[in-house]
């Protein structure tokens, strides 16, 4: 059973994500602040975070950075704040996916469901390679792995599928809105910024050098290629 852990200091709107999560058989636990949350992600291992960024004691984005430390489990960013620059700095501390207040709780859960099945093992397509080496990293699909310099190379959830599909399309191009509905659901299509932020992050970890992508080839326009 998937165990969900709200994070919320609105009483309101954690009673009604625990009412609709507990009636889709999920198992849930809540916590009121950043400390709380921390604590019972390490002692609970949730499947799955709702994270609201305005807590009482810190930052959400402290906490999502809390989380990345140690695990690559989903974080579903919950939040009042609607900038570009808001959302981007949730994203790039970690988070996989951003809904802003108010929001239709049925829009929560379908996010929520993707979130999970993106960080669900895939098998490796019949006839398909399960070991990936390019010039400064290997993949391994089948253990959802990467290694450089022998080493494990940490990733989220969200940067583990984004890197997937490219892979798995080796030396073709994938547009843009092909990206982002393979890797953040069928609702997805315009939102580019995402796909900047995590090409950075990917390139941040798994290039030789970041600034002259050599691997990750963006297509202006159009879309991104992976090339070994």
């Amino acid at each position: 059973m998937t165990r969900v852990l709200v994070v919320d200091d609105e009483p309101q709107i954690v009673r009604a994500l625990v009412i609709n999560l507990k009636a889709r058989k999920y198992e849930v636990d809540s916590a009121p602040d950043g400390a709380t949350a921390l604590r019972l992600a390490a002692d609970r291992h949730p499947d799955v975070v709702v994270l609201d960024l305005g807590l009482p004691d810190m930052d959400g984005v402290e906490v999502i950075k809390g989380l990345r430390g140690w695990t690559r489990v989903p974080i579903l960013v919950l939040s009042a704040r609607q900038t570009s620059d808001e959302k981007v700095e949730a994203l790039d501390a970690g988070a996989d996916d951003y809904v802003t207040k108010p929001f239709g709780m049925d829009e929560l859960l379908a996010r929520l469901r993707a979130a999970v099945r993106r960080n669900e093992p895939v098998g490796v397509p019949e006839g398909g390679a399960a070991l990936v080496e390019a010039e400064a990293f290997t993949v391994d699909l089948a253990a959802k792995k990467v290694h450089r310099d022998g080493r494990d190379v940490r990733l989220t959830p969200t940067e583990w599928h984004l890197l997937e599909v490219l892979v798995r399309n080796a030396g073709r191009l994938v547009g843009q809105k092909q990206l982002l509905q393979e890797v953040w659901g069928p609702s997805y299509g315009t939102e580019t910024n995402y796909l900047r932020v995590y090409m950075a992050q990917l390139r941040r970890k798994l290039e030789r050098d970041p600034s002259h992508p050599r691997h990750f080839v963006t297509e202006p326009g159009m879309g991104y290629r992976f090339e070994r």
